[in-house]
């Protein structure tokens, strides 16, 4: 029978240059019910914010399954492993679908990846990890799930009407940002990894609680050599594999929050000023505080960790309600060390090449969008 996959060309060109074949697309799922997570989330909307445990385990417990389930049916088919791993939350009427797809790796003669693995990368990604050195493991994911919080409390309705900084929240957002972080540290720990790499984050609102989830590749490379703590990082793979052969490795991927209020007064006074043209000073150098503050704390953790640079660095900017902005900046802590190599000089063309969408434009009535 024809063999069905969700691997595309130049994915099936970079897996044949590591002794390795494509297979059918692997599924795992778990429908549970979900309904009584909105009136546990609903509760803490009045609080200062932070994590909803309860919520947290469900869902972790809910992804967890339907993994398990999808890394099942490519062992059962006599996979190497599983690439382009993806998740997702589907909602049916009170209930949730955990939903995980990719698609099976079959072994060649003399694969370079060694014994069952899965990928949350691409096969494009799969090859340049394996090439700087990153064996893959698992995928692995790491979330939380918290309530906002803004302004719950009287003490911080009082907080919000002063311009600043408000160091409660950004205490509060920064934990809930790190406890993701530690969590996929936490599960690549338990396979045996010393590496997390091809972090991807997000945010998502879901019921009645935000969740901030963390998915990449727990690997393995001799040159990191053993440590207590794997080594995080949220760099593309051909970046890593740049990296490696400029011989830097990742160290730690960084995350800074910083919550600030205009205040009351800078409230009206921004007001006001929406309706002529020119600058609005108050937002002009609330946001610039804010961005300092953040990158601030970048550095700070870099030097800590006695890092040489923090590389990647992106920054978003969020009004949060309440008057309140958000301020987040993220990137990946590296140093040089000794003994990273890349096993080809140079990338195949095939392995940086970003697939195209061929089905452009439905003609029953949607277009279709594809995401990933």
């Amino acid at each position: 029978m024809a063999m069905v996959t969700g691997l595309s060309g130049n994915e099936i060109y970079c897996l044949a240059m590591k002794d390795l074949a494509p297979g059918e697309i692997a599924v795992g799922n778990s429908v549970q019910s979900m309904g009584f997570l909105g009136a546990i989330a609903s509760g803490f909307r009045g609080v200062v914010g932070g994590e909803i445990e309860q919520v947290s385990q469900a869902v972790e417990a809910g992804r967890q399954c339907a993994f398990d389930r999808m890394v099942g049916e490519a062992k059962a088919a006599g996979a190497a492993g599983v690439t382009g791993v993806t998740g997702e939350l589907k909602d049916f009427a009170g209930n949730t679908e955990f939903l995980f797809v990719g698609s099976a790796v079959m072994p060649g003669v003399n694969p370079v990846a060694t014994g069952f693995f899965s990928s949350a990368g691409s096969a494009q990604e799969l090859y340049c990890n394996i090439d700087a050195g990153y064996r893959p493991i698992s995928h692995v994911f790491g979330n939380v799930a918290y309530s906002m919080g803004v302004g719950g409390g009287l003490m911080g309705s009082l907080k919000t009407m002063m311009r600043g900084e408000i160091s409660e929240y950004s205490d509060v957002f920064n934990h809930t940002r790190h406890l993701a972080l530690e969590r996929i540290v936490a599960q690549a720990r338990q396979c045996g990894a010393n590496a997390v790499v091809g972090i991807q984050t997000r945010i998502m609102f879901w019921h009645g609680a935000h969740e901030m989830v963390m998915t990449g590749t727990a690997a393995q490379n001799p040159a990191l050599g053993s440590t207590a703590q794997p080594v995080t990082s949220d760099l593309t793979a051909e970046e890593l594999w740049a990296m490696t052969q400029l011989g830097v490795a990742p160290i730690k991927l960084l995350i800074s929050a910083s919550i600030y209020s205009l205040g009351m007064a800078g409230g009206f006074k921004a007001m006001i000023k929406s309706f002529t043209r020119g600058e609005i000073s108050d937002l002009t150098s609330l946001i610039h505080d804010a961005r300092e503050s953040a990158i601030g704390r970048l550095k700070s953790e870099a030097d800590a960790l006695r890092a040489d640079d923090v590389i990647g660095v992106k920054t978003y900017i969020a009004e949060i309600g309440n008057g309140l902005v958000e301020f987040l900046a993220v990137g990946t802590a590296v140093k040089r060390q000794d003994g990273l190599a890349v096993a080809t000089p140079h990338l195949p063309a095939q392995a940086i090449i970003a697939d195209r969408d061929t089905w452009i434009d439905g003609t029953i009535g949607f277009t279709l969008d594809r995401k990933g």
